[in-house]
């Protein structure tokens, strides 16, 4: 099961010749869409303090790198020649991955490699920075992210790292300060034209924000944990079909937080690791359908407490279609089941049916309309015990007002049953951005967010409001 609660927003790099095709792929529109684990290093973000289970993301994920990420949407399977596909102008690619000419970064070349160093600064203000809801605070913070991207330029084969950090700096409420730091890469070998082998790591110091589902209730003070984990799979495509299978590991170790009354919040129960296989099948029935199915298995091993261990073994399926009529609509539609039994019977067995629907239509090629709905069974984090019956309703915009202005706008309703609880929860959010473009060394973007959890157990409802302003400079 996934309970990552960090959306992304990738703004793929347009590389123009052929070199760079190794590292990157294209999609039956002619996307070039980067492999997962660049999508997320190229934000250079951390996980926020997200009320929701079902985090949203607008991205696709190209072949082959959803042979790593089965359970994400993926783009409509492709039948041409990935030789002969030609290069889509921007006006043809989603608005939020298009870069036109003289936006994109610069980079520094030094032989085969291809290095871009960007930082982003600015700040935000927050309305109810601990999600309290009986004793709102709100402050001002500042937030510094500087980063380094490092991948090559290969005919065949490909190397992607990135290395970033992320401060973020209070003005009255210093408990909240937090910095990030993450070494993340990826390589993939092509053994034959049908055949390759996927691989990413991350190494990593990263905080859990205050008002996460993950973060305790009465925490004042994000939750630090160092995350360890890698990713090695096989793709293997048969002309329609295409297979895959891939072992993955994530390591834990959590760290303390401290409470309102002072006290600290020892979080050791739920350090462990966990081993997942997963695999992978698609099949293209035609140019715009296509089938697919996904099944993954867990093994947990983390430590609980004196007596009542969090180990627990699991699994989670998800078959469905996906389709793309052209540049005017792609959409996925997937049911399955998930499952995870835990070895203490005080817990028992989190289990139930999911399914997912997600349509991108675009009317216009300067338009992206993003309408999702979302059922899933699954837990607060990966390494807890509290299960969850999530269902969830986004529906998202991009607009190119101008070549070098981009609007963005959102909105979701979730709604939150807790298994062994007397606890239901209502969370609704809203979003909107807008980035402006300087030229292909900096950007200045602003955002909007609102955040409001109702609950039947008082204490975690909360309201937030936040405004931020972030400027970027690339090369």
């Amino acid at each position: 099961m996934s309970s990552t609660f960090a959306t992304t927003a990738p703004e793929t790099a347009r590389m123009g010749n052929a070199r760079a095709r190794s590292a990157l792929r294209l999609d039956r529109r002619g996307l070039a869409v980067a492999p997962t684990p660049v999508i997320a290093m190229l934000l250079g973000l951390s996980t926020p303090a997200n009320a929701q289970a079902i985090p949203w993301s607008r991205d696709e994920i190209s072949a082959p790198w959803n042979a790593q990420r089965i359970f994400e949407p993926t783009t409509p399977p492709d039948l041409t020649d990935p030789d002969s596909r030609e290069e889509i102008p921007p006006e043809d690619l989603p608005v939020r991955q298009r870069q036109h000419p003289g936006y994109e970064p610069v980079g520094i070349r030094a032989g085969s490699w291809m290095f871009n160093p960007s930082m982003i600064t600015g700040g935000f203000f927050d309305s109810n920075v601990f999600s309290s809801s009986n004793a709102k605070r709100s402050d001002l913070a500042a937030v510094f992210e500087p980063s380094l991207r490092a991948h090559t330029l290969w005919e065949r084969h490909g190397i992607d790292l990135k290395l970033d950090t992320q401060s973020t700096v209070y003005k009255e409420n210093s408990s909240l300060n937090q910095t990030n730091a993450s070494l993340k890469g990826n390589a993939w070998i092509d053994i034959a034209h049908d055949l390759a082998l996927l691989t990413n790591f991350q190494v990593a110091h990263l905080n859990e924000g205050v008002g996460s589902l993950n973060s305790p209730a009465n925490a004042i003070a994000p939750t630090p944990y160092n995350l360890l984990s890698g990713d090695v799979t096989l793709r293997k495509q048969f002309n329609r079909l295409t297979t895959s299978v891939g072992f993955r590991t994530d390591s834990y170790d959590f760290g303390s937080t401290r409470a309102q009354d002072g006290t600290v919040i020892n979080q050791d129960a739920r350090d462990g690791q966990i081993y997942s296989l997963h695999g992978r099948i698609d099949y293209a029935i035609s140019s715009v359908l296509g089938v697919f199915s996904g099944v993954e298995g867990n093994q947990r091993d983390i430590r609980g407490l004196p007596g009542h261990t969090l180990d627990s073994q699991g699994y989670r399926t998800l078959t469905g279609v996906t389709v793309g009529l052209g540049n005017l609509v792609t959409g996925e539609l997937g049911v399955g089941y998930v499952q995870q039994r835990f070895v203490d019977p005080t817990i028992g067995t989190v289990d139930g049916p999911s399914y997912r629907a997600q349509l991108t239509w675009r009317p216009t090629r300067l338009l992206d309309v993003h309408v999702k709905a979302e059922q899933l069974v699954t837990q607060t984090s990966v390494t807890s015990a509290t299960g969850v019956l999530a269902n969830a309703v986004q529906v998202g915009l991009d607009y190119e007002l101008r070549r070098n202005v981009i609007v963005s706008l959102g909105a979701g309703y979730e709604t939150d049953r807790f298994f062994g609880q007397l606890r239901k929860d209502n969370v609704t959010t809203s979003d909107a951005r807008v980035k402006y473009l300087l030229n292909r060394f900096s950007s200045i973007s602003a955002y909007y967010q609102f955040t409001a959890r109702s609950s039947d157990v008082p204490v975690f409802s909360y309201d937030k409001h936040r405004v931020g302003l972030n400027v970027t400079a690339q090369f």
